[in-house]
C-alpha cells in the first residue's frame, strides 16, 4: 500500500506496471508503476493505460481519476528500449505506435469524469503529455516539468494539441522549443500545473480535493466536461449560444438536477 493513499482503499484490477486503487467515495487512483525507469512508458504500457481508461469511463462506482506514479517520479516519457526500437522501425510501425499513442492521450483528454495528476517528482516529455490531457495538475515546490523532445531529435508531435491547450500557443512555443526545466512556481505560472502545496501537505491536499469532487453530483460533472470540451476555441455566436441553452434546459430536466435543486432550496445535502 502506498503512503499518499487514503485509509481504506482497495486493489482494483491491476497489471504488475499499472496498479489502480479504489477508494470508499470512488477516487480511482491510477498509478504508474515502473519505478525502475522513473515510469517511463513502453508500447505495453501504453496499451495497459487505454484501456484501463476505457473501463474506469464505463465504471459508475468511479467518480474521480488521480493519475500518479510510483517511487520519486511521475513519468519520464518513453522508456530508453522502447525508444531504440522505434529508432529500427519502418515508417508504418512507427505511424501505428505514435497512434497508439496519440490514442492514449485523446482517450485521458476526453475522459468523461473529472481528472487530476498527481505530480510527484519530474514528467519529462511524453509524461508532461499526460499532465496536460489532465483537468487539472498538482506538485510541490520540487516538481519539475520539460518537454525535452528536441534536446534528442525528437519532435512533441502527439502531446502537442494537448500541451498548448493547457498552456497556451506562446508558453509552448517557448518551452517546446527551448526544452527548459520548469520547476515548481515556474511549472505554476506556465500553467503546467493548477497548484502546489507544500511537500509534507501533498498527499493530504490532493486526497482532500479528489474527495470534495466526489460529493459533486456525477452527471453534471459529465456534462461539464463535455461543455468544456465542446467550447473549446469556439466563438461565441448564435450556435454556441442556442447549444447553452439546449444544456441548461436538459439538466433542469433532468431527475439530478431536480433533486440538486430542491435539496439547495431546503437546505439539505442532495441525494446523488
Amino acid at each position: 500500500m502506498y503512503d499518499f493513499l487514503p485509509p481504506n482503499c482497495t486493489a482494483h484490477s491491476s497489471s504488475k506496471e499499472l496498479l489502480q486503487f479504489l477508494s470508499p467515495d470512488g477516487v480511482l487512483y491510477l498509478i504508474m508503476h515502473r519505478p525502475q525507469v522513473h515510469n517511463a512508458f513502453n508500447g505495453e504500457q501504453i496499451k495497459n493505460m487505454t484501456l484501463a481508461l476505457e473501463k474506469a469511463a464505463e465504471n459508475e462506482d468511479v467518480k474521480v481519476l488521480v493519475l500518479t506514479g510510483a517511487g520519486t517520479n511521475f513519468c519520464a516519457g518513453g522508456d530508453i528500449n522502447y525508444m531504440k526500437k522505434i529508432g529500427h522501425n519502418s515508417f508504418e510501425e512507427n505511424k501505428e505506435d505514435a497512434q497508439a499513442l496519440a490514442f492514449l492521450m485523446n482517450s485521458l483528454h476526453e475522459f468523461p469524469k473529472p481528472t487530476i495528476a498527481r505530480v510527484n517528482g519530474a514528467a519529462y516529455g511524453g509524461g508532461v503529455g499526460l499532465v496536460c490531457c489532465c483537468d487539472m495538475a498538482f506538485g510541490t515546490k520540487e516538481t519539475k516539468l520539460c518537454l525535452s523532445e528536441v534536446k534528442i531529435g525528437m519532435v512533441p508531435a502527439t502531446i502537442g494539441p494537448y500541451v498548448i491547450k493547457a498552456i497556451g500557443l506562446r508558453n509552448a512555443h517557448r518551452l517546446m522549443l527551448t526544452a527548459e526545466v520548469m520547476q515548481g512556481q515556474q511549472a505554476m505560472d506556465c500553467q503546467f500545473l493548477s497548484g502546489i502545496f507544500a511537500l509534507e501537505k501533498f498527499n493530504e491536499k490532493v486526497n482532500e480535493l479528489a474527495a470534495k469532487i466526489t460529493k459533486n453530483a456525477p452527471a453534471a460533472m459529465e456534462i461539464t466536461k463535455a461543455l468544456l470540451l465542446n467550447l473549446a476555441h469556439q466563438s461565441i455566436d448564435d450556435g454556441v449560444i442556442d447549444y447553452t441553452a439546449d444544456v441548461i434546459a436538459t439538466v433542469r430536466e433532468s431527475k439530478e438536477g431536480k433533486e440538486g435543486l430542491a435539496a439547495f432550496l431546503e437546505k439539505r445535502n442532495p441525494r446523488f
